[in-house]
């Protein structure tokens, strides 16, 4: 086994309550995260397979399949799940110089479960080929913005994907998040429950090759918002509809020359914020969207 494979296994079983098969499921996840990502994006031939079966099972099981589709999604979602994250958030998670162990994240990250925030050699940071983008016919471009945070997840990348990861400094972290932030990505830290329960990876998303967010708006809930709301200056506005071109989750529509914010779907990712030319755009602390996921504010409760 490998040494990463070690480490793991190790940490999983100092867990009273992390049970071997979901340790093996965080394994195959992180093994082979093309093959498992190509399946949930349906890009793989097997989903193709799996989603005929599924469309049986749907039809054959009358009312009772809908329930059950619904409690598929939610469950989905409660296990692996993303937080939107503006950018200066996202510098800090992969800044941070020391281990760091703040407790529960209930406000902040809105499930019951995968939603520990726990760092060992923060600094130790991997970058790897996107599974999503590399999933698609036709990826957008750069694949190499996965950013895996900490050990023993780095490592594990570094040591089971030697040609599509390498390691990276946190300077160069940043600057693959700023030239995300530059194209319109999106920051997501993503939470598996199979990863011993806890925050892994930032990926750099798109809204054409994310698997994440096309689950999202396909009504599986597995992204929570920023903890910020859009805010528009009229005085600035010019009308000129960037902000509703840019924004990845659609949350914006113009109106008579006016950018109107559906303010449930927006997700404070800060997009339209960076791509506004007049200053018109900020984002704002909304508190019914939950907490920020501030890494100043939670070392120092910790």
């Amino acid at each position: 086994l490998k040494t990463s494979t070690r480490s793991f296994y190790r940490e999983a079983r100092r867990s009273a309550d992390y049970s071997f098969l979901r340790w093996l499921h965080g394994y195959i996840y992180c093994r082979f995260p093309y093959l498992y990502i190509g399946i949930g994006t349906g890009e793989h031939p097997l989903a193709r397979i799996l989603l005929s079966f599924w469309r049986l099972l749907q039809k054959s099981g009358g009312p009772l399949s809908g329930k059950i589709n619904r409690k598929v999604k939610d469950e989905f979602a409660e296990v692996y799940h993303g937080k939107v994250l503006p950018l200066e958030e996202a510098r800090k998670l992969v800044t941070v110089n020391e281990d760091i162990k703040p407790g529960d994240l209930k406000r902040v990250i809105p499930y019951s479960k995968a939603r520990k925030l726990i760092l060992h050699s923060p600094d130790h940071i991997a970058v790897l080929e996107c599974p999503c983008r590399t999933s698609r016919s036709n990826p957008c471009l750069p694949l190499d913005v996965c950013l895996v945070v900490g050990e023993p997840f780095a490592r594990f990348v570094i040591e089971h994907h030697p040609n599509r990861s390498r390691w990276i400094s946190q300077e160069e972290a940043v600057k693959i998040l700023q030239a995300a932030s530059e194209r319109g990505n999106i920051h997501n830290a993503f939470f598996k429950n199979a990863l011993l329960g806890r925050f892994y990876a930032i990926c750099n998303c798109c809204s054409c090759c994310c698997g994440a967010m096309q689950a999202w708006s396909n009504g599986i809930p597995m992204l929570s918002s920023s903890g910020y709301l859009r805010q528009l200056d009229p005085a600035l506005c010019t009308g000129c509809g960037i902000c509703a071109e840019v924004c990845p989750f659609g949350a914006v529509v113009m109106k008579k020359g006016v950018p109107v914010l559906n303010t449930s779907a927006c997700m404070g990712c800060g997009v339209c914020v960076k791509k506004c030319g007049h200053g018109a755009l900020t984002l704002v602390r909304a508190p019914d969207k939950g907490e920020p996921l501030n890494l100043d504010e939670l070392i120092d409760q910790a």
